[in-house]
């Protein structure tokens, strides 16, 4: 039984541990088509933010930043703040200014089949977990029926959502929502025998599988893992 459990709480931390955290780097150079050079080696993408000094302390986020892959990304409109009664910042992208990539990966939604597999994996992993009835409610507020990268998308702007765990039978991907890139596939081996849909606490009324009508070139298919996933 000890042995067991030791297994179990080993998984749990090489989960963690697989988790991708934030990287700091800095701008080396900008071209024309609005990609830029940066100091650091960056998995291909892992989504940022861009950071300017202004001088006297005051500093602000420009634009988003995707790594390319390498010592290159791409930038763009930075748009989490965006308000008709807050200003555009104009500035644009120089050399020096700060990239962060995963800025916001400390907060992950994690999509799981049931309680008890949702509650081992957040009880067992220090993170800011962002709790599924939130999507849930997303989805009905949009009145969108199934999982898409471009709701995720919204949500995880909507949400400052870094990262999107998604549970499958042989293993957890790691989505990306901003960049729509799989990052990593960890190992977890968790003991379910039925398929299920998503497990939300407060929206037992959805009887819609999300996941049954979802493109397999997006998501894996749900507790039966497919080779080649990105």
């Amino acid at each position: 039984m000890k042995k067991v459990i030791f297994m179990v709480l080993s998984t749990f931390v090489l989960m963690a541990n697989g988790l991708p955290t934030s990287i700091k780097s800095t701008v080396n150079s900008v071209d024309k088509r609005g990609q830029i050079t940066i100091s650091s080696n960056v998995p291909k993408g892992r989504s940022g933010i861009v950071i300017h000094s202004y001088g006297n302390g005051i500093f602000a986020i420009t634009h988003i930043a995707t790594s390319l892959g390498g010592n290159r990304a791409k930038i763009g409109e930075y748009k989490a703040l965006k308000h008709k009664n807050i200003p555009t910042i104009q500035t644009a992208p120089q050399k020096g200014d700060k990239v962060i990539f995963g800025n916001l990966y400390n907060n992950v939604l994690l999509i799981a089949p049931d309680e008890a597999s949702y509650s081992s994996i957040t009880k067992s992993i220090k993170r800011v977990w962002i709790h599924p009835d939130m999507y849930a409610y997303y989805l009905i507020k949009n009145d969108e029926t199934k999982m898409t990268l471009k709701n995720l998308k919204g949500f995880a702007r909507e949400n400052q959502v870094g990262l999107v765990a998604i549970v499958a039978k042989d293993g957890i991907r790691v989505l990306d929502p901003l960049s729509s890139t799989y990052l990593r596939k960890l190992p977890l081996n968790i003991n379910i025998t039925k398929a299920q849909s998503p497990f939300y606490a407060r929206f037992e009324q959805i009887e819609t599988d999300i996941f049954s009508q979802a493109d397999n070139k997006e998501f894996p298919v749900y507790y039966k893992g497919v080779e080649g996933i990105r």
